[in-house]
């Protein structure tokens, strides 16, 4: 020997890298299944998809994810993981334009509900529609009965308090002003005989 170390030749050795990023094929692919899936599948699970030994899968996993024992590995996951993130951001031109597509898409397809709901939505992201909720604070049991009875009368309601069990019962009914059924049928006027009741 002139100062060189033969490898023996173990399974690990023979998996040579093949990309740039100094990884073999099971390694990339479980990098892919890992990233594509994340919150998903576990890891051991990931090893597995990628064809690493089911029995092993576990152990595999967690020394592929290691980052002092297979650091290219680590470096590819981190890689990938910010590749998604670019890939998945939204904006608002990139929204729009799948909105369209969307659109588009159910329009061909007579589905028209879809293609509006798709419209409606890209109106929605371009500021083309505010929707406007009310929210209101306070309620009926932090009023007082005058307070209760006084915003009745403001709607136009009458309103009693009665006591059933425990319980306060308020019943409200419209208010009659008095003056009973009004008739409403045309009345001819002095002078206007010609005319039919109009």
């Amino acid at each position: 020997m002139t100062g060189k170390v033969m490898l023996a030749n173990t399974s690990r050795n023979t998996l040579k890298p093949v990309d740039g990023e100094g990884l073999t094929s099971k390694q990339k692919l479980f990098v892919d299944i890992f990233t594509k899936n994340e919150g998903r599948l576990t890891p051991t699970e990931c090893a597995r998809q990628a064809g690493y030994k089911t029995d092993r899968a576990n152990v595999t996993s967690s020394e592929l994810m290691n980052v002092k024992k297979y650091p290219r590995v680590s470096l590819a996951i981190n890689k990938r993981r910010q590749e998604l993130e670019k890939t998945h951001q939204v904006n608002l031109n990139k929204h729009v334009q799948e909105l369209a597509r969307i659109r588009d898409a159910a329009y061909t397809n007579e589905s028209y509900s879809a293609a509006v709901n798709a419209e409606k939505m890209r109106g929605q992201a371009a500021g083309l529609y505010v929707e406007r909720k009310e929210i209101r604070h306070g309620s009926i049991d932090d009023m007082s009965r005058e307070e209760v009875l006084s915003k009745l009368k403001e709607l136009g309601l009458d309103g009693k308090f009665k006591k059933e069990g425990n319980t306060t019962v308020i019943s409200v009914k419209e208010k009659s002003n008095g003056e009973g059924i009004k008739d409403i049928t045309p009345v001819q006027a002095e002078g206007s005989e010609g005319q039919d009741g109009l």
